[in-house]
Formats: structure tokens, C-alpha cells, sequence
């Protein structure tokens, strides 16, 4: 931030850029009360902001103004939100203080702005002055979820701040902008997917991948472009078709066209290693119908499936039912992929109150609760939130574990379940039957012996389905077993016996102390502190040496693998010292990291980075810097928990080395192919081979090779060159496992 006097103009944009906010709050107030509070509001904050500026150089206020207008137009939210969404960094950025909010709006918009500022100043604050085994941004998102207690719409007014500064992020210097982008796919991403808000999602997404995988953004954005060239008008006839088959069908509805974002097809992509032609639902088409009295919505949805799979050819495979069960978010839709002019299309399908809640997520649920309107999605939701509040009020829950936990939480696809009554509960995909028991009640968990699934007697173990009826025997002479942590799904099912363990045990720590002792004595190796914080990492405890003795006495680590870890390092592959330059840092980062002794650098050999990758760097101890691929999801884990490691970094302009990368190919066998590879790679290219696997079945081949290249435009070649080979349909670069 700046200061300098406003000028004339300056007043006009801050007006301008607030009258539409105003035409917003007007509609959504209730009365002219509330009206006219929005309106203290702005003058308030415009006053506060005054002659500051942000590093665009547009005035502070311009900020606030746009965060209140997604609270409102994107999200939702009322009048107090509003407020506070406009006063939100006043208390933090000028000398007004929480008790002037307090009484010039209120109690309920100054808690409000109390907990938005709370999670600025920790965000903020890149002072970590704890142990490297602890985690400063770790209990800052610990922080945030808090709120979740106090009142979610201040989680949900931080979601539109961060979409603001998302937007904006091209102002920010490198090293700031990495550590936002980081935090935004780790924790705010899955926040955003969790709560239901799929448009902000699916923009964050958009702009992460333009900084991270930009090459690949500008690629599938082009391909997207093209498609709507060449196929628009026939999306075009499919709409006007669907609508003349509704209308005809006495259905008021209307349809909303989208193409899938370049973040979801590039993630598809990856996952399931297919080119971009083989992805189904590119085209998306979205049926919003008003409801008949006479029908429940839910036997609506499925008449007009019935209509368009009587008239289009679908896919069995491709039908998703989310209003007979709705997903954990409250979302409800009715989706089926269908074929329209040798493209397959996919068809959404639901009322206005789902498309409310698919757009405004939890914001439109509570909505409908305080309205007396129950969607179907509110068990689902309700038990979400109090899963994550469970997980709070443990005040024995490490930061990094719990923000751990609830990022897995956040990111797992769920099936559903019934009791012996019927009650339908919603678990991660892959939980079992035990993962259930814990699910119900701990004490059911903690006492379980077997399980009867659709009254089949079955082991702990035995992996759910959707669907499947469940029920746990259990016995009170039962305890818990460490072997239950080799099969447990879900983190709280896991955490729940981790503390079992503890009570049955209280010498594990003093155990596992001379246990490890003990395996490096016979090793000639001395129990220091080097040595301790080096199996810390390694075996990624969060809680320090005291929980790296607990796990080693309960068994959780039983050092069969002690000479590997010691010699990890060993495998890190070194990068002369001037093929990276250091870019602007937080000073007191390197300061406190960086000794002024040449930096070495490693590149990391989970991600492979080569010259021309978008790379930042992690502090991993003195004076070494080991350079991950930003994209990486290692670096974005370590970069949105452990920010303070964090360095920017950029390829040096003159590089002599050569690095390890892999082309994955396939296509129509014929006979001499891969005769033709090699020597297009050795002869035309000059490239050195390392490994080359293919095989052929069916008249199809596929294999990769394993190359050395000096940075990504050799890799642009070799895919370019390949792509001209007769019979090959698919060749890109893919990590080496």
C-alpha cells in the first residue's frame, strides 16, 4: 500500500465502482434500516481508506467495494455481511480501533470484522519465530475454520477476499503472489469446493494454473477456442431443440450453456492420463425448471431424464443422481451425458432452489433453513460442519494434523451408507466398515469386534460401498488394536485410536525414546538433535520429537526403514549454484534461513523440474534450497503450511546441464514405429536416451522414453517431432515415478 492525495478522478471511480454495489444491497436489504447501514458502511471505510492506494495504484477503497459486490452478487450474503465486508481491514490498516465499529454498527457487524481481522493479521504474519517441527500458517487455517463456530459468513466473506486478491494477484511481487497462489489451492479451493461455491472455485482454479502451468492453460484455453468455432452452432441447434422438447412438454424451465474450465480439463487430463479429445462433458447444458405443485422436485428431474433420453442417445455410465442423495455440500442435480451430432453433451438437470444452492452454496442452504424451506442437503451439510467443529474443540489437535485431516476431508469424494434404521450417513470413498463404527459414536469404534453388512457378517476391514447397510457388533471387553491404524480411511476415525492408544499406554513416548536409542546405537550413531530433527522430517510428524517417540512405542513407526531415511539426501540431485537466481524474498526469511555462504541448490526428484518449468524454491536447511516444480503438489502443501520455507526462484539464463524427463506416446501399431522414434530422437534431435519401454496388444502400442533434455523447449520438439510420426495418436511429457 501507498499514500497520495485522491484526486478528482479518483472520487469518481470510488463512485462509480460503489453505485453498483449500492443496486445490489438495495435489492437484497430488507428494509431502509439495513439500506441505509450499507450506506454508513461505504462512507465509513471511504473516510478510513482515504488517500491510500493499493500496489495498482488505485484507491484502497476499490478493494472492500469488490469484495462486498462477490458477498452479495456471487455468494449471497445479507446486509451485515455487506457491512462487514466493507469494513473488513479497517481495523487492521487504520487507527480505528474493534470498539469504534463496536459502537458506531453494532455488536454482530463489529464480531464480524473482529474475525476477519483475526485472520488477516495471521495470515500476514510471516514472523515464525517456533520450532521448524511447528507450523505458524498451520494454526492460522486452524484459525479460520474457528469461525466456523462463531459464524461461517465470516469464512465466507474471507472466500470473497481471497477471490478478490486472486483476481488481482498480477500486482503482487513473486514471492507474495506463490504464497497466496499455495494457500489458495491447499486450503481455500477445497474450502470453496466444501461449502458449495463452484463458480469461485472454479475461478481461483483457473487463475492457480495461469501461474503455475501457464503453457498449459494457454494450450487447452486455445483448443476450447477452436472447439467453440467449430462447434458452437451445433450447441446452439441442441439448446433450441431441448427447449422446443420442454415447452412442448408444458415444463417452464430455462438453459444455461458452459464449457468445462481449463483447470478441470487439464486436471482430468492428468489423472487420467487421456489427450483432450477424450474429454466427455467439454460441453455442459443446465435445465433449471420451475416446479409443478403437484410433483416433488425430485420426480420432476427425473420426468424431464426421461424426455431427453427418449430423445438423445446416452451414456449408462455417465448418469450422476444427486437428488436422490445429495452430495455432502447440499449440491442436488441430476446429470447425463447424451450424444448430439457426434459429441457427446453433458445435461444438467434441476429446480430453481438446487441451482441456488449449486451457485451460492452453503450461503443459499442456511438460506433455506431460516426460511422453513428444508433441502434434502441439509443433513448432509449439517453433519460436515459438525464433523469439522468436533475436530476444533479437541484441545489437543496439532495444527498441522488437523489442518492435515480436514484437506483430506475437504478433498474426498464420499459414499453413502445406512444404519439398521435406515439413517443414511455420508463416509469417504474407501472407508470401512470400522471407519463406520467410529462414524456413529467413538465409544462404538473403540468397543468393535466385527460388523454385519447387508446382513452378511463381515471383518472390520471389509472396504464399504455405496449403498450398503451397516451394522456393528460390538462387546465391552473389546479394546482398540494398533492394527486397526493400517485400514482406517478417515482421519478422525484414525486420530480416535491414536488417543485409545494413548490412555491404554502412558510409558510410549519413554518406549519409543529407547527403542530409537537403541536401533542408532547399533548403528554407531548418536541420538542428536541433527539426527532427531532429520527423522522428524522425514517421517512428516508434526507434533515434534515427543510424537516421533509416541508413533515409534505404538508402533505407527517401527524403523525397519531407519538407513534409508538417514540417508535420504542422498538422493537429491545437485544443480550447480548458478543454474538459479534468488528473486525479491521476505528479508527476514532469508535472514533467518540463509547465511551469506553460497546457496546450494537440489532439484527435487518428485516433480523433476528442467529449465523452463515454473519452479520456486523450499528452504530445507542451512544454506539449501531444493527446487520443486510450483505445481507441484508437494511444494503446494509445504508452501500453504510452512510459507515461511518458502523462496523464489527463476532458471538462470545459462545452463550447461542436462535433465531427466519422460514422453509417454501411443498409437495404431505398424511395423518399423519405433524404429522411427529412436531415430528421430537420436539422429534429427541429438537427444540422449536413457530408458525405452513399449509394448503392443490389439493393434494398438503404447510405451515412454526415458531422455535427458536441457530445459522444456527440447521437450516442446520431441513432442512436436513425434506428433508427426504416422500412427502416433497421443504423445505428451509425464512424471517419472
Amino acid at each position: 500500500m501507498s499514500s497520495s492525495t485522491f484526486t478528482a478522478e479518483d472520487d469518481l471511480i470510488i463512485r462509480q465502482q460503489f453505485e453498483a454495489l449500492r443496486l445490489a444491497a438495495l435489492k437484497r436489504c430488507a428494509d431502509q434500516e439495513q439500506y441505509d447501514l450499507v450506506l454508513k458502511a461505504f462512507e465509513f471505510a471511504n473516510e478510513a481508506h482515504r488517500n491510500v492506494r493499493r500496489r495498482s495504484g488505485e484507491p484502497y477503497i476499490i478493494h472492500p467495494i469488490a469484495v462486498a459486490k462477490i458477498v452479495v452478487q456471487e455468494i449471497g450474503l445479507g446486509c451485515k455481511s455487506i457491512c462487514a465486508a466493507l469494513l473488513h481491514d479497517v481495523v487492521e490498516d487504520t487507527e480505528y480501533t474493534a470498539e469504534d465499529i463496536r459502537q458506531v454498527f453494532g455488536e454482530k457487524i463489529a464480531s464480524l470484522v473482529d474475525g476477519l481481522t483475526k485472520i488477516k493479521t495471521a495470515l500476514d504474519n510471516d514472523n515464525l519465530k517456533e520450532k521448524p517441527t511447528r507450523s505458524l500458517q498451520a494454526e492460522n487455517f486452524k484459525r479460520i475454520l474457528l469461525t466456523l463456530n462463531d459464524d461461517a459468513r465470516i469464512v465466507l466473506i474471507k472466500l470473497a477476499d481471497r477471490l478478490h486478491n486472486i483476481r488481482t494477484i498480477q500486482y503482487m511481487p513473486e514471492y507474495k503472489r506463490e504464497k497466496i497462489l499455495s494457500e489458495t489451492m491447499y486450503i481455500f479451493i477445497p474450502l470453496a469446493h466444501r461449502l458449495g461455491l463452484y463458480n469461485i472455485k472454479s475461478e481461483m482454479e483457473d487463475v492457480w494454473m495461469q501461474y503455475n502451468e501457464p503453457q498449459e492453460y494457454k494450450r487447452i484455453d486455445g483448443l476450447l477456442e477452436q472447439l467453440m468455432d467449430t462447434k458452437g452452432s451445433e450447441i446452439e441447434n441442441f439448446v433450441a431443440d431441448v427447449d422446443n422438447m420442454l415447452k412442448g412438454n408444458n415444463i417452464q424451465a430455462r438453459i444455461i450453456k458452459r464449457l468445462k474450465s481449463p483447470y478441470s480439463i487439464w486436471r482430468k487430463m492428468q489423472t487420467k492420463q487421456i489427450p483432450f479429445e477424450q474429454i466427455f462433458d467439454t460441453y455442459a447444458v443446465r435445465i433449471i425448471f420451475t416446479p409443478r405443485g403437484d410433483y416433488s422436485e425430485r420426480e420432476q428431474c427425473w420426468y424431464i431424464f426421461s424426455q431427453i433420453t427418449g430423445r438423445f442417445h446416452y451414456n449408462p455410465s455417465r448418469v450422476r443422481d444427486w437428488v436422490s442423495e445429495p452430495k455432502v455440500n447440499g449440491y442436488e442435480s441430476l446429470h447425463v451425458t447424451v450424444m448430439y451430432m457426434g459429441m457427446w453433451i453433458e445435461v444438467q438437470i434441476r429446480s430453481e432452489r438446487m441451482n441456488s444452492i449449486a451457485e451460492r452454496g452453503v450461503a443459499a442452504h442456511w438460506s433455506y433453513k431460516q426460511g422453513q424451506i428444508t433441502p434434502e442437503g441439509d443433513k448432509s451439510m449439517d453433519r460436515w460442519l459438525k464433523y469439522v467443529q468436533d475436530i476444533l474443540e479437541n484441545p489437543d489437535a496439532n495444527a498441522l494434523q488437523f489442518l492435515d485431516d480436514v484437506h483430506q476431508e475437504l478433498l474426498t469424494s464420499e459414499i453413502y451408507v445406512f444404519t439398521p434404521t435406515g439413517e443414511s450417513r455420508s463416509l469417504p470413498k474407501g472407508s470401512t466398515a470400522l471407519d463406520f463404527a467410529f462414524n456413529v459414536h467413538s465409544q462404538i469404534g473403540c468397543h468393535a469386534i466385527a460388523a454385519k453388512v447387508n446382513m452378511r457378517l463381515v471383518t472390520l476391514s471389509t472396504v464399504l460401498r455405496n449403498g450398503d447397510q451397516v451394522e456393528i457388533i460390538t462387546s465391552e471387553s473389546a479394546k482398540v488394536k494398533r492394527e486397526w491404524l493400517e485400514f482406517l480411511k478417515t482421519s478422525s476415525a484414525r486420530n480416535a485410536v491414536i488417543e485409545a492408544l494413548k490412555d491404554m499406554s502412558k510409558d510410549n513416548v519413554s518406549r519409543g525414546m529407547n527403542m530409537l536409542r537403541s536401533e542408532l546405537a547399533a548403528r554407531g550413531i548418536q541420538m542428536q538433535t541433527r539426527v532427531i530433527r532429520k527423522l522428524v522430517d522425514s517421517y512428516k510428524i508434526t507434533g515434534g520429537k515427543e510424537d516421533l517417540y509416541n508413533k515409534i512405542g505404538i508402533g505407527l513407526i517401527d524403523l525397519a526403514d531407519l538407513d534409508t531415511v538417514l540417508k535420504t539426501n542422498a538422493k537429491q540431485r545437485s544443480v550447480q549454484m548458478w543454474g538459479f537466481k534468488l528473486l525479491e524474498n521476505n528479508s527476514r526469511t532469508l535472514k533467518e534461513h540463509l547465511s551469506d555462504k553460497s546457496v546450494v541448490f537440489h532439484t527435487s526428484d518428485c516433480c523433476h523440474p528442467i529449465p523452463g518449468d515454473k519452479v520456486g524454491g523450499v528452504i530445507e536447511g542451512e544454506n539449501l534450497v531444493v527446487i520443486h516444480k510450483t505445481s507441484c503438489p508437494v511444494y503446494t502443501n509445504i508452501a500453504a503450511t510452512e510459507g515461511n520455507k518458502i523462496v523464489a526462484v527463476k532458471w538462470s539464463k545459462h545452463f550447461m546441464m542436462s535433465y531427466l524427463a519422460r514422453i509417454s506416446f501411443s498409437g495404431i501399431d505398424r511395423m518399423g514405429v519405433l524404429h522411427e522414434i529412436t531415430n528421430q530422437l537420436s539422429n534429427r534431435l541429438g537427444i540422449n536416451l536413457r530408458k525405452v519401454s513399449i509394448e503392443a496388444h490389439d493393434e494398438i502400442f503404447e510405451g515412454y522414453i526415458d531422455l535427458y533434455v536441457h530445459d522444456t523447449a527440447d521437450i516442446d520438439n520431441i513432442i512436436a517431432s513425434f506428433a508427426k510420426i504416422s500412427g502416433i495418436e497421443k504423445v505428451s511429457r509425464v512424471e517419472i515415478e
